[in-house]
């Protein structure tokens, strides 16, 4: 019998891998979203933002330009070419990004499915009253489901 984390007969190690562990679950990894100075692989970055001006450098002059304003290299768009950087304060830009998101989900329209139920004795006066609600509901963005009891 083949001990964990040994090869098997297809070359693979048995088991879960660590990012498939059943405890992980549901869990944020450790990585940050972005690349952050050093963490950077790149050679050349094109470096956009305030305060310096727009171009290509190497990873040396960007780290550098970096340094001196006491601020963070920051990867934002990896698969350009050469990836663009910003020269931000990482923990604010987080904060902006996280603030935006949350924004975003409260401006999202949040869509109900309102009901209208008809009898088989509904009247005309009351079908015309339920019909100028359902215009309603579908005017201020909710879905209608009419139907016959």
């Amino acid at each position: 019998m083949a001990a964990p984390n040994t090869p098997s007969s297809s070359g693979k190690p048995a088991g879960p891998s660590p990012a498939q562990n059943r405890f992980n679950k549901g869990r944020r990894s450790l990585e940050p979203e972005h690349k952050i100075n050093n963490l950077i692989r790149a050679s050349n970055v094109r470096l956009v933002g305030e305060n310096i001006e727009v171009g290509v450098y190497t990873l040396s002059q960007a780290l550098t330009m970096a340094d001196e304003q006491e601020l963070d290299l920051v990867e934002i768009s990896p698969n350009a070419d050469p990836p663009v950087c910003r020269i931000i304060d990482y923990k604010k830009f987080l904060y902006e990004q996280k603030k935006k998101k949350k924004e975003q989900k409260a401006n999202q329209a949040k869509s109900e499915v309102k009901e209208i139920r008809f009898g088989p004795n509904t009247d005309e006066h009351d079908f015309e009253f339920k019909l100028k609600h359902a215009e309603n509901f579908i005017k201020e963005g909710h879905k209608v489901r009419a139907f016959v009891f």
